[in-house]
Parts: C-alpha cells; structure tokens; sequence
C-alpha cells in the first residue's frame, strides 16, 4: 500500500491493525522528532522490517539520529534516549581525543544503517541516464 502521511494519520486505527511486511517512510526527517504525531502514530504500525528514505543530512543533533534509529530498531535503540545520550556526550569537557574516538564510535554504530550517495554521483547517474 503507498499512501501519505495525512491518510495514514487519518486511518491511523485501521493501519496499526494490519500485520505490514514492511514499512517504508520517504522524507523520512519528518519523524526525527519522536513526540510529533506523525512519529508517534507509524510507532505502532506492525511491521518485519522498516526503511528510511531522506535526503536530509543527518547533521542537526543525536537526538534526531537516535529518533530516526529507535524507530529503524527499538529493541536495539530503546523508547528513550538516555542511554545513547549518555554513551555519545559530547560536552565541553571533552578532550578533542575522546571526541575523535566517540566520533568513530558513532561512526561504526549507523554505518550499517546508512546508504549515502553524495549529489554529485546522483546528478552523474542522471547524467549518463540521457
């Protein structure tokens, strides 16, 4: 089934009863917030697996990559953040060494959530597809 966000919203009760195979969100950024309707309703659609598509860089804070994650993986990521906030505090008192290396961290932990395609080889694909 394709259908928008506003019919899923609207039929959210319907939805959540049917057994998905898999649940696939384009412009995926509009659940980094967790306590948005939005997010909070696709939460509770069943399903055995779950793609994110966006093309909005993941740069804004970790608690929107730990939203987007948790609903990718909730036994893995849990319902609350505190833990992955804790692992991944980037405080002031942080040495720029320890930061490196939780940056390396973080970096292991979504590279096997991650497909990332630059704009220039998506523009290059269209380019040879003419």
């Amino acid at each position: 089934m394709v259908t928008t966000y506003e019919v899923a919203l609207a039929e959210k009760g319907f939805l959540q009863r049917q057994p998905w195979g898999y649940l696939i969100i384009d412009e995926a950024h509009r659940i980094k917030n967790e306590n948005s309707q939005l997010s909070k309703v696709v939460r509770l659609f069943n399903s055995k697996g779950r793609l994110l598509i966006t093309g909005t860089p993941l740069q804004n804070n970790l608690h929107e990559l730990w939203s987007l994650l948790s609903f990718l993986m909730p036994k893995v990521f849990g319902k609350t953040s505190t833990d992955f906030d804790q692992v991944f505090d980037f405080g002031d008192d942080v040495s720029d060494t320890t930061r490196a290396q939780m940056l390396r961290r973080l970096h292991s932990l979504i590279s096997p959530f991650l497909i990332r395609r630059l704009k220039a080889d998506v523009e290059r694909c269209f380019f040879y597809l003419r």
